[in-house]
């Protein structure tokens, strides 16, 4: 699946151009240092491209939240500094954040030269990032005679360097990691291999309501876990004791249920821990439940080992399978069992043959943590992003790029290198 009208990198004429790349690095930082370069080593092959093209690369990203203010924590030179250590290339960081009124972004020692790379600052340090500020966007599109977004896990915002930068390029392209991601996720959406196993976990039904639905109109089998899943026992009439419920969504899931209950697995059994009112989970030894459901005082944390086989079977049996969000409080050992299972059924599921697609970062630190990472088929950059996809709402980001393709003036055709006859 490609994105409709946009550009391709390799539609641009980058030989001694600054490309303006838009990249998704936004990654943990740890005392310093990058405790997880997984979105960084994504963007290697749209940076390795450009700088092979002959380009000198501006690479963009945010980094966390830090709400249009500096805040030292959230600078991006370690990221710089990575990256550095995974190209063969100069890279520099420009520790000045982007603002509107800054000097222009002239000759000057930090900007790079043709097969060179420069890191700019945090793009949230400026408010102007996440209003989609026109100031902000011409200050920032100063950096680049070209542009990209290759941040897919970026490109459901709205936001100054993903729609209103990309629009002021006559000639903006897709990077090579978004287009995979458009290619592996909307072909979940197209014709997936069958039977098509969906797994959905997380916190709340309320952030995944639209994307269960998608599913339920195209998958064979959905399986619930996580907190999420209480919502709908909840809407079943099992009790849930302490667990996470949105009493709000217990209509809409209960409608869900009666027209897709042949199709969407909830938990069979729990495991579970006491709840005393001060927090979720103390050291007390966790218990597991029937599919009766939980007495009052105990909150569900994970699925049950009966649930975990069952799900793990249907993806045993499974053609394509999508996975995002854990089964259950994953990062602690006493209630990781689920996702852990979860983990080695998709990655069986691979070495046989089938389709995997795992998004989400909490699903994704699973898989790795697990040691599975290389046995998936496509591991998603986007959490949020992918999500939004799936769910069949538009991306600004898709968006701007389709706008800038419609518009953008036929490229000159090369001039073909000359021949000498002796």
């Amino acid at each position: 699946m490609e994105i409709p009208g946009a550009l391709r990198l390799s539609d641009l004429d980058l030989r001694g151009k600054r490309l303006l790349l838009r990249c998704d690095l936004n990654v943990p930082i740890e005392s310093g240092r990058v405790a997880d370069d997984f979105r960084i080593r994504a963007a290697l092959p749209g940076i390795r491209a450009a700088l092979e093209a002959g380009a000198a690369v501006v690479a963009a990203t945010h980094l966390g939240r830090p709400k249009g203010r500096f805040d030292a924590a959230l600078s991006v030179r370690p990221v710089a500094e990575r990256l550095a250590g995974l190209l063969p290339a100069p890279v520099r960081f420009r520790p000045e954040p982007v603002r509107p009124g800054a000097r222009p972004p002239g000759r000057r020692p930090e900007e790079p030269a043709p097969g060179e790379a420069l890191v700019l600052e945090n793009l949230r340090f400026h408010p102007g990032e996440e209003a989609n500020d026109p100031d902000f966007a011409a200050a920032l599109a100063a950096f680049g005679d070209e542009y990209a977004n290759d941040a897919f896990g970026a490109a459901h915002r709205r936001h100054a360097s993903v729609d209103a930068c990309a629009r002021r390029f006559p000639r903006a392209a897709g990077g090579p990691l978004l287009e995979r991601e458009v290619a592996e996720l909307g072909s979940l959406l197209g014709s997936p291999r069958r039977p098509f196993v969906a797994v959905l976990g997380g916190a709340k039904i309320s952030d995944k309501a639209a994307v269960v639905e998608s599913l339920l109109a195209r998958a064979d089998r959905v399986l619930l876990g996580g907190a999420m899943a209480y919502t709908f026992l909840a809407a079943r009439g099992v009790p849930t004791g302490r667990s996470l419920v949105e009493p709000d969504r217990i209509a809409g899931a209960a409608r869900l249920l009666a027209r897709c209950a042949d199709r969407l697995d909830l938990p069979l059994d729990h495991r579970a821990a006491p709840v005393d009112g001060s927090a979720a989970g103390e050291e007390a030894a966790p218990s597991v439940f029937p599919e009766a459901g939980l007495p009052g005082g105990w909150k569900g944390l994970d699925i049950g080992p009966e649930t975990a086989e069952r799900y793990a079977s249907a993806i045993g049996s499974a053609a394509t399978v999508l996975w995002n969000g854990p089964l259950g409080l994953a990062e602690d050992p006493r209630f990781a069992g689920g996702t852990n299972r979860i983990a080695a059924a998709v990655a069986e599921a691979a070495d046989r043959g089938a389709a995997t697609v795992v998004g989400g970062g909490d699903s994704l630190a699973a898989v790795r943590r697990a040691g599975f990472a290389d046995r998936i088929g496509h591991l998603s950059t986007g959490g949020g992003a992918a999500l939004a996809f799936l769910a069949g709402e538009p991306l600004p980001g898709l968006d701007a790029l389709a706008a800038s393709g419609r518009r953008a003036p036929p490229r000159p055709p090369r001039t073909p290198p000359e021949t000498r006859t002796e």
